[in-house]
């Protein structure tokens, strides 16, 4: 069931809402970190990371009694939550699964085109809090880190098989740690006498192994990051769906991500720079200037936390709201193309094959 009397204020809450519902939304400008939303707003609009629905909440206070609000998240005790918010709701659709389904689960809800969408990357902190489902070196519990804990992998059978070269491809790439290879050695022997089962037998062998590490972050932050990333296909679901949200957003539709991790940042990024700039085969046609015709989609730049936030939430420090608007401009498969070849996951599929195995 879901957490009684649980309050969590989510990071960049009235920023990330304003990016979807202010109509001159400007990135530095100090309204946009101020909560005084315009004339109630109509609508179809998507919250792709649902949490325990605080974006959604303050999204919906400012929406029309027609506008309609479509939540998507994997985790079932979010899915909890997002039920008890429609029942209260009329104007809120639950979908249980990834964002990476939003453009085909909304067709099948007769949604062709939306107005907004927004996406909180990565874990949530009732995740992070709640020791059972594996995503903390800080308490112990069984090494699962899965998202939807209904399916898939959990962290400790991945680690029960995986090769040493899988494993240091993964916490090498996904968590960006320079001792990849030393901590996959490591687990290699210690599974060798018995199996790794907690978060703190995992965060102690990582420890033992990472001796140096930045001020304030815990050893095995790095290696938690990336085998959480793997075993949920994060960054692949991501480079799977930025994309394809152009395809249904309308004109002068806004999309607002919320990334904590340089990996996902970089890729959100380059997407935008990459449908905010012409296609290569578009841009060489013999046309003036005057002629040319518009990109898919206007950067209206990123927000970061300020310092009263950060005090109060230090998982808000690493946080980069980028959000960016269509433009009336056709969509067509050379905006794809572009954009597709822009992010880093897509270079990276090219440039060693694969994503790294799952299983």
């Amino acid at each position: 069931m879901a957490e009684a009397g649980y309050e969590h204020k989510p990071v960049l809450y009235e920023e990330t809402v304003n990016a979807l519902i202010l109509a001159d939304f400007y990135a530095k400008s100090a309204a946009v970190r101020q909560w005084a939303p315009p004339a109630k707003r109509d609508g179809v609009f998507v919250d792709g990371t649902f949490g325990r629905g605080g974006h959604s909440r303050l999204l919906l206070s400012a929406l029309s009694k027609s506008a309609r609000l479509f939540v998507f998240d994997k985790d079932p005790r979010a899915i909890e939550a997002a039920m008890q918010l429609s029942r209260e709701d009329a104007r809120v659709t639950v979908i249980h699964d990834g964002f990476s389904t939003m453009v085909p689960a909304l067709a099948e809800q007769g949604v062709t085109q939306i107005d907004g969408v927004m996406m909180d990357l990565g874990v949530s902190s009732p995740q992070i809090d709640e020791a059972a489902r594996g995503f903390s070196f800080m308490r112990d519990g069984p090494l699962d880190m899965r998202m939807d804990t209904s399916r898939g992998q959990t962290a400790a059978q991945w680690l029960a098989q995986a090769s040493v070269d899988n494993m240091k491809e993964v916490i090498k790439y996904y968590g960006e740690e320079r001792f990849a290879f030393q901590i996959a050695k490591a687990i290699d022997a210690r599974r060798q006498s018995s199996p790794l089962c907690t978060t703190l037998e995992l965060a102690e062998l990582v420890a033992n192994v990472v001796r140096t590490r930045e001020k304030g972050q815990h050893p095995a932050t790095r290696t938690f990051q990336a085998i959480r990333i793997h075993i949920n296909e994060e960054l692949k679901e991501l480079a799977d769906t930025l994309a394809s949200i152009l395809k249904v957003l309308a004109p002068q539709g806004r999309m607002a991500v919320i990334s904590f991790h340089s990996l996902e940042d970089r890729m959100v990024k380059q997407c935008f720079a990459a449908a905010s700039s012409l296609p290569p085969e578009l841009a060489r046609m013999p046309l003036r200037e005057s002629e040319m015709p518009e990109p898919v989609l206007k950067n209206l730049g990123r927000v970061l936390a300020e310092e009263g936030e950060v005090r109060e939430n230090p998982r808000s420090r690493s946080a980069v709201l980028r959000v960016a608007e269509r433009t009336d401009a056709a969509w067509n498969q050379a905006h794809e193309n572009a954009i597709r070849a822009a992010l880093p996951g897509m270079d990276t599929q090219k440039r060693r094959g694969s994503w790294p195995a799952s299983h």
